[in-house]
């Protein structure tokens, strides 16, 4: 049988993240409520990003290119986390370690040359 006061530190550490993240949420809107003005003029509701008003749909579809960017960004910039400590650790490794990255890093050099030669870093 299971015994069920062991839990009880995970289930007050869930209760205290609960209601940490509650009040981090509601207390601010609560306040911003009780202290500020909801009085709306032409003012507070114009653009505010730009300063001209939208001429597209917002929904519009983008380009596929921004997301192949994307990935190749979270690509190499996974890359670099994972080569960091490699370099750190290398004496431990040995050879074997040091080809294990080499195998990694030409898997994405092969990736990098594919998105390249498919045109996927030609911008328009």
């Amino acid at each position: 049988m299971v015994d069920l006061a062991q839990y009880l530190p995970i289930l007050i550490f869930l209760g205290i993240a609960l209601l940490l993240s509650s009040a981090f949420v509601f207390l601010p809107m609560l306040v911003s409520r009780l202290t500020g003005t909801q009085k709306p003029d032409p003012a507070k509701l114009s653009e505010y990003e730009c300063g001209f008003p939208a001429f597209e749909e917002p929904r519009s579809q983008f380009d596929v290119r921004f997301y192949l960017v994307a990935i190749l960004f979270i690509i190499f910039d996974l890359e670099a986390a994972f080569l960091f400590p490699w370099a750190v650790s290398l004496d431990q490794i040995g050879w074997a370690g040091w080809a294990t990255m080499m195998v990694f890093i030409g898997e994405l050099v092969l990736g990098l040359a594919y998105a390249w030669k498919k045109g996927a870093l030609d911008w328009e």
